[in-house]
């Protein structure tokens, strides 16, 4: 399982630890991702993701998953919330 958002596509930073006497050595910068089950009203079931923190108060900010999808490039998307977006679109054109 890879440690990128979903939604957005954030993903693992790479930086130094520094200590007191400046030497350097690798680390890594883990997005904060969270299992989270969100509601789709259009489709009217609940889909699980794994996004990062950032993205949920995003998602909440725009009114819903279903907004939210709406306006995400499909580039920053995962394969699985692509599908979701263009299962989304398909719902609301037969409506």
């Amino acid at each position: 399982m890879s440690r990128r958002c979903e939604l957005t596509g954030k993903g693992a930073l790479v930086g130094n630890n520094v200590s007191h006497a400046n030497n350097k050595s690798k680390r890594r910068f883990l997005p904060n991702l969270n299992d989270v089950t969100l509601m789709s009203e259009t489709l009217g079931r609940s889909v699980k993701l794994r996004i990062s923190a950032h993205a949920l108060r995003s998602v909440d900010h725009r009114g819903g998953l279903d907004a939210f999808l709406a306006k995400a490039k499909d580039d920053e998307l995962s394969p699985r919330a692509r599908d979701l977006k263009k299962e989304i679109a398909k719902a609301v054109a037969a409506n």
